[in-house]
């Protein structure tokens, strides 16, 4: 995500970006894969693909998987 913050001068935009999450949801992992909800889940219970569960909430670790999509550009 991009903000735009004004400098101190007000004048000139600043432009910030927020540091990549290294945890995210299936809703972000399906934008930056455009992988489909289902897929991602199988990849997920699989174990491929390292996740958490707190409570209701799953969240993908993010490193693990661009490896794993690096891992299946590379022909398996």
């Amino acid at each position: 995500m991009r903000r735009v913050e004004l400098s101190r001068a007000g004048r000139e935009p600043m432009p910030t970006t927020e540091p990549a999450a290294t945890w995210i949801t299936y809703q972000h992992a399906q934008r930056i894969t455009s992988l489909g909800r289902t897929t991602l889940w199988r990849i997920v219970k699989s174990g491929e693909v390292k996740s958490v569960s707190i409570g209701r909430a799953v969240r993908i670790n993010r490193h693990s998987l661009e490896e794993y999509m690096e891992h299946q550009a590379e022909g398996n």
